[in-house]
């Protein structure tokens, strides 16, 4: 009960603070926007940039821990992906929103407030380790196998430049790279641009949180709900089961095990959504999954930090 208290409620205070204050309409849908348009293209970019030029590569880029999340993960798409072609008889490109759903975990918004209150700041270089190459590979995938359903009559090279122009015109994607290139190159920032991308960063998760909530309310639960239970099942229980198991197996760190399931835990994130909307298809199933499996994943997460070591 304590690990609720002190670690899960007050993200999602602040979670629930951006649904009522959008809810009474003392915030609009476009400050809503703003906000969040703000955290995912700037603040969240310069955080992202800080933490990974800054990373221990030898210590972080672990492929037992890679193996582990990464498995749940394409098992969460595959499960999402079959279970709404043959089960629910969606269409394939319904199917594939639907496989992202399950694919795509919260590792940002959610994933690294959480851990940060279990396990302290020092506990997130796994974290950062994972998200370092979450939206690029988990987009690649989704991008791809969408692009490649869509464009059937199009040649190689139309579907390559569709593909990467999609994935690079992301701004996480961007602060990913820069912060890999200043890694690699050792490239000194200096303490004035450094001071000031910190000042940018500390805004990215109660920013991101407070608009998520915003969010959350814009869409609401409505129709679909075995379909939404579905991805709910796959983001909560089957990601999180299938990366402990392996974690174990594969002999992850405390630390590692810790970062990974965690992670993995954590509802579909805000990307679902705009994946789904840039295509137009299954927005419903991606909004009411995100709004249901996050007000779910307080119990669940409480559940996963009781059998984490």
């Amino acid at each position: 009960m304590q690990a609720l208290v002190d670690v899960i409620l007050p993200v999602f205070l602040v979670i629930g603070a951006g649904y009522l204050v959008v809810w009474r309409k003392m915030f609009s849908d476009a400050a809503v926007d703003g906000l969040m348009g703000f955290a995912q293209n700037f603040a969240f970019p310069c955080l992202l940039f800080r933490a990974i030029s800054q990373l221990n590569l030898d210590e972080a880029l672990s492929v037992s821990l890679f193996a582990s999340f990464y498995t749940g993960a394409f098992a969460g798409f595959a499960a999402g992906l079959l279970g709404a072609r043959l089960i629910f008889r969606r269409p394939w490109q319904d199917s594939i929103a639907i496989g992202f759903c399950g694919m795509f975990s919260n590792s940002l918004l959610l994933g690294v407030p959480i851990t940060e209150r279990a396990y302290g700041a020092g506990a997130l270089q796994s974290n950062f380790a994972i998200i370092s190459v979450h939206a690029p590979i988990l987009y690649g995938i989704g991008l791809t196998i969408m692009e490649l359903t869509r464009a059937q009559g199009a040649g190689p090279l139309a579907k390559a430049k569709a593909i990467l122009t999609a994935v690079f015109r992301n701004g996480l994607i961007l602060g990913i790279a820069l912060g890999f290139v200043a890694n690699l190159t050792n490239l000194p920032v200096p303490e004035v641009v450094g001071g000031a991308l910190d000042l940018v960063s500390r805004a990215a998760l109660p920013a991101a949180l407070f608009a998520l909530g915003g969010i959350l309310y814009r869409y609401r639960p409505e129709g679909d709900m075995a379909t939404i239970t579905m991805v709910c099942l796959i983001s909560l229980v089957l990601h999180p089961l299938v990366t402990y198991t392996l974690g174990k197996l594969t002999g992850l760190t405390t630390g590692q095990l810790r970062s990974a399931v965690l992670t993995a835990s954590m509802a579909p994130g805000v990307n679902t959504y705009i994946f789904a909307n840039m295509y137009g298809v299954a927005r419903r199933v991606a909004a009411s999954a995100l709004l249901m499996a996050t007000a779910l994943s307080i119990v669940t997460i409480w559940i996963w930090l009781a059998i984490l070591p």
